[in-house]
């Protein structure tokens, strides 16, 4: 399977337009919580980010409650794709302590080759930071990739890490 990274960058447009987000942050609580999806902070082991399942019958998103609150936005945003690009892989994934159906970010996940991670990555960064909301932000004259202040300035904005900015400005605008 090859990921398709437009279509995940397109349902997080439509997500956008649903939600007529016209300015940063793009609030990714109310999202999830009117998509009846349950959204859990609880403290998890400094490898797991967060989780996607559903458990009878309702979809639940786990944040790892240690993490920076920007890393669990983007979590968020991250899981949330799960349940929208990837419900049937999530209904049969491996169960994980108490029965919990899971989407882990392991090796594998972090090396950026596995399609269901590279699809929920697109979305996430579409979700949060999305291209017509960043292209009004950064104006006429753009931002130099070397100005750390202002991709710090810009990642504050959008309550996400100077290094997903720096990401989503490198390799997708």
């Amino acid at each position: 399977m090859k990921a398709d990274t437009e279509r995940a960058r397109s349902a997080a447009q439509a997500i956008i337009r649903d939600f007529a987000v016209k300015s940063p942050p793009v609030p990714i609580e109310r999202i999830i919580k009117s998509k009846n999806i349950v959204l859990q902070y609880a403290p998890l082991e400094e490898e797991l980010s967060g989780m996607a399942y559903i458990k009878d019958g309702v979809g639940i998103i786990g944040v790892n409650a240690l993490h920076h609150p920007n890393r669990q936005r983007f979590s968020a945003a991250h899981e949330l794709a799960h349940h929208e690009l990837h419900a049937k892989e999530i209904r049969k994934t491996v169960h994980v302590d108490r029965e919990f159906r899971v989407l882990l970010r392991d090796d594998v996940s972090s090396q950026g080759v596995n399609p269901l991670e590279i699809e929920a990555n697109a979305f996430a960064s579409e979700l949060l930071m999305p291209r017509e909301l960043l292209m009004t932000a950064l104006g006429d004259g753009g931002l130099d990739l070397d100005d750390e202040a202002g991709i710090d300035a810009l990642a504050r904005k959008f309550r996400v890490s100077p290094a997903a900015m720096r990401y989503r400005l490198t390799n997708r605008l």
